[in-house]
């Protein structure tokens, strides 16, 4: 039995069909958009919520999603069925991973992470998607009978500084995040489109604050030397096993100077 109830899948897939959960997806679509568009390797993975592309502006030509046979069915298959912290994935095999909102809705969060770790390439991008607890939606959710507007009310809220540690133990680097939805957890479509100024307010004033946030990470190998692309390196190398000749012959010209050869 896990220490920390979770929804249940039905319950997560229900709310995003729901204003608010389309109003999530649509800030972290956008965002992943612009973030992913720049990332390249051989392999892409989606951990989770099938229904949603996130990875369509990626370039990478192998994307796969892979959803857990407990999960709810949706209208688009994933292409394989596996547990989340029992991955299937060969080590260092994949050069872009996305979990979207997969930490907070599983018992062993820190096992997926483990197998993030494991089945990412050195200098692999890990992206995670969550839910701040430090937020309107977050203070929210603690008062009794205030849930509305949020995915169920069994999930864990993960804090962008506890992931950092839980990252940082894995050898991983945090060099990007990005915090969004500053409107109240409403219901309606059109309260969510009232309070909509807040989140250039929000995005300015009390950025950390964002209800949803948007974290990336890089694996680190600790000895790992980059090899340089043929191109960049060829002038050099050919420049620099012709010095020792020029420095040589120069030196034996002195020497034949100084003794009169």
């Amino acid at each position: 039995m896990p220490s920390n109830p979770v929804a249940p899948p039905s319950a997560a897939i229900a709310w995003r069909q729901t204003p608010p959960g389309q109003y999530v997806l649509a800030w972290e679509q956008e965002r992943l958009d612009a973030a992913l568009a720049d990332v390249f390797g051989f392999n892409a993975l989606q951990l989770g919520m099938p229904e949603q592309d996130f990875l369509r502006a990626n370039r990478i030509a192998l994307r796969q999603t892979i959803a857990q046979p407990t999960d709810a069915p949706t209208d688009v298959r994933p292409d394989l069925l596996a547990e989340f912290s029992r991955l299937p994935i060969a080590s260092q095999s994949i050069d872009l991973l996305l979990l979207p909102h997969v930490l907070e809705f599983h018992p062993q969060p820190h096992q997926i992470l483990r197998e993030a770790e494991r089945i990412l390439r050195p200098e692999g991008r890990l992206f995670i998607l969550g839910f701040n607890p430090l937020s309107l939606w977050g203070l929210t959710r603690s008062l009794p009978g205030r849930t509305r507007g949020q995915p169920g009310n069994g999930q864990q809220y993960l804090s962008v500084l506890r992931l950092r540690d839980w990252l940082k133990l894995l050898d991983f680097e945090v060099d990007r995040g990005a915090f969004g939805v500053y409107v109240p957890p409403c219901k309606s479509e059109q309260w969510l489109r009232r309070w909509h100024f807040m989140e250039l307010a929000g995005d300015r004033w009390w950025g950390f604050a964002g209800s949803v946030y948007m974290l990336r990470a890089i694996k680190r190998v600790a000895g790992m030397h980059l090899i340089l692309p043929a191109w960049d390196t060829g002038k050099k190398l050919a420049a620099k096993a012709l010095t020792p000749v020029t420095h040589r012959t120069h030196k034996e010209n002195n020497k034949e100077n100084q003794y009169g050869g």
